[in-house]
Parts: structure tokens; sequence; C-alpha cells
């Protein structure tokens, strides 16, 4: 079966009719608060100032609310099968949700408190469904899942994670919304062609709803995702991937961790390269790797371009990325040793091209991370 047929089988799944309303929910929620942030905009808008902005005007930044409840509405209309696995989701994402959301209105809730409201969330979601990793297909390890506590703790770590690392790459207009869109439609292909059809479904509306945002936030920028938008759609990704790996034994879990591996690379390279320079990991900068490709190409591309063009031109560029990872792991979903060469071959290649743009020239990335890496780093 070709790459074709098995996306039209996707599409054509029993929930494609409840991702529409989705889609068209979070669509018309996102327009609704835009139009209507004379309103809310004393809470709700996120100024440009602040070392990590790159935004030119002020802009509401709660389009997580518009999310939420497009998939809120996805859900009424979704197969009974669908509605029982997303029914989870929607409440044990209530945490991160929540959090991000304090941080969006107030600009007083620290990054580890949201991390650990979605790391809450990951241990609410095993609460419900008795569900966590049992397996990630290292030896050692899965002997250690074996054991209950360890098992969901280590869930709650992955979800919290991953969640963080959608949060971290939330940098320019379309670049969160495309990169966990195509994520979603990856988990959709693998758990289609295993024959798990409510987690397609599952994975139809989440992709839907972010999409429906997605043309709202780009290419103009109208509405952000803020950080009740980006951990509550991270943390649905991660439990997707639990729910992926768990329900389906033939599906191996670096076969997930393959889709995610661009926002996972930069949150783990993040914190190496805060490290090397003696930074707190948690500090903002304008060192990841959109902010540099928007620097180093994106600007020297289209430079005649405003400002809000190329931060779009960026989002949407790196955002692709993730279609590398998709696709290989569409194919070597059963095969955990392709699958973890093949998400050890895209971080590499990550760090390969990132040492590309701030030593302006190619260089093993292993020399670049090993060998006075601290001179490889560019400064502020």
């Amino acid at each position: 079966m070709n790459a074709l047929e098995i996306l039209q089988g996707v599409f054509e799944s029993p929930a494609s009719g409840a991702a529409l309303w989705g889609f068209a929910s979070a669509f018309v929620l996102s327009m609704l608060l835009v139009v209507t942030k004379g309103w809310h905009g004393v809470l709700t808008i996120d100024n440009a100032k602040g070392v990590q902005k790159f935004h030119t005007a002020p802009t509401p930044r709660v389009g997580g609310v518009s999310i939420f409840l497009g998939l809120v509405v996805a859900w009424g209309k979704a197969p009974p099968e669908v509605q029982a696995l997303l029914t989870p989701i929607l409440f044990a994402g209530l945490p991160a949700f929540l959090f991000g959301l304090a941080e969006d209105i107030t600009k007083r809730v620290g990054v580890m408190q949201r991390l650990l409201a979605t790391m809450a969330s990951g241990l609410l979601a095993w609460w419900i469904t008795e569900q966590a990793l049992t397996r990630v297909d290292v030896w050692g390890l899965d002997w250690l899942l074996s054991f209950t506590m360890f098992s969901v703790l280590f869930t709650a770590f992955a979800v919290g994670g991953v969640a963080n690392s959608i949060n971290i790459i939330d940098g320019f207009n379309g670049l969160a919304s495309t990169m966990t869109t195509l994520a979603f439609l990856g988990f959709a292909l693998i758990a289609w062609q295993v024959g798990d059809i409510a987690l397609v479904g599952v994975s139809l509306l989440m992709a839907a709803c972010v999409w429906g945002f997605f043309w709202v936030n780009w290419p103009l920028g109208k509405l952000f995702l803020g950080d009740g938008g980006s951990y509550f759609i991270g943390f649905g990704l991660a439990w997707v991937a639990v729910l992926l790996v768990e329900r389906n034994p033939s599906v191996c879990a670096f076969s997930a961790l393959l889709v995610c591996v661009h926002p996972v690379t930069e949150v783990l390279f993040s914190i190496y390269r805060r490290k090397v320079r003696q930074e707190h990991p948690g500090e903002p900068d304008r060192l990841h790797f959109h902010s540099l490709v928007k620097r180093r190409y994106v600007a020297r591309w289209f430079g005649r371009c405003s400002t809000d063009v190329r931060n779009s031109i960026t989002g949407v560029l790196v955002g692709l990325m993730t279609i590398n990872g998709v696709l290989l792991a569409s194919f070597f979903y059963d095969s955990a040793l392709a699958s973890a060469l093949l998400t050890l071959a895209l971080s590499l290649g990550y760090v390969a091209i990132y040492a590309r743009m701030v030593r302006h020239h190619w260089c093993s990335p292993l020399t670049f991370m090993l060998v006075k890496p601290s001179k490889g780093l560019p400064t502020q």
C-alpha cells in the first residue's frame, strides 16, 4: 500500500466529519478572540518586550482557548470510540492548559510551575486510564518500566518534557502549529496502518483544531498560541504517543519519538548549550534553532519583506522540518533499530545545521559539541 492510499484512508476515517467541526470551531473562535481583543486585551495582550519576543505589535496570546473549546465541539460530534479516548485527554489536560493560561493572563506563573502542572496532567491521565509507558524498547529500562511506580513517574516526566518542548519552539507565527499538526497526522498514519481507528480519530481531531487556529495565527500573527495552548497541545501530543505505543505492540517507542524529534532535540540541545555557557536552563534567549534560521537565512533571502512576513516564513520553514520524522516513522514504525538510528540521524542533522549557522561552515556535529563547544556558540 502506497503513502497516498494510507493518507486517503486516514482522512476517510469515521471521525473525519468531527474533525471538520473541530477545524471550523477553532477557526471561528480564534477569529472571535481577535475581533473582541478590545474587551479582553487588558488581560490577554502580549507586548513586544522581551529577549525572546519577535512580534512588532501587541497581540492576544490566548489561542489555546480556541483550540481547547474547538476540541470540545469536535468531541461532541465524534464516534463513541473516539470520545472514549478523547475524554481523558480533555480532563487530564486541564492542569497543563489552566496553568499555562494563567501565565498568559497574569504573566506570573513560573516555568517550573507550568512544567509540574503538565506532569500532573500526565499523572491524571494515568489515574483516569490506568495506562502508562511499559516499554521504550531499551534493554534494562523496559525492565524498570515493569514496575508501576517507575512506569507512572517516567510517563509523567516524558509527558512534561514533550509539552515543554512545544512551548520552547513556539517562537514564530505558524511554527508550533505546523509542527504539531504534522505530528498528529503522523500518529494518525501509523495508527491507521495498525488498525487503531479510534486513535486515528483522536489524532485527526487534535490536528484539525490546531490547524483551525493556524489560519488566524499565520501569516499575519493576529493571535498567538500562548502557554495555555502550547502546553495543552504538547500534553495531547505526548499522550497520543503513549496510547499509540501501549495500545499497539507492533509500534515501537522510537517511532513515536521520531515523529517528535525536532522539538525534543531542541529542548535537549538548549539545555546543553545553556549549561556550556553557564546560563540557567530556563532563561529565554535568541539562540534557538528557529531564531538563528531567521537571522542567518530568512533575513538575507527575504530582506525586503516586513518583520511580520519574515517571522511567518521562518515559522513555516522550520515547522515543515517535521515532515522528515513523520514520513520515516510511518515507514519504520515496526522497527526499533531503524527508528532509533533515524532519530539519532535527524538529531545529529539538527546539530550540524545549527553548527553551520553559528560557525558559517560545515563541521561534524560531534566535533561541534565536544571540542571546545563554548567557542562555537554565539552570544546574544
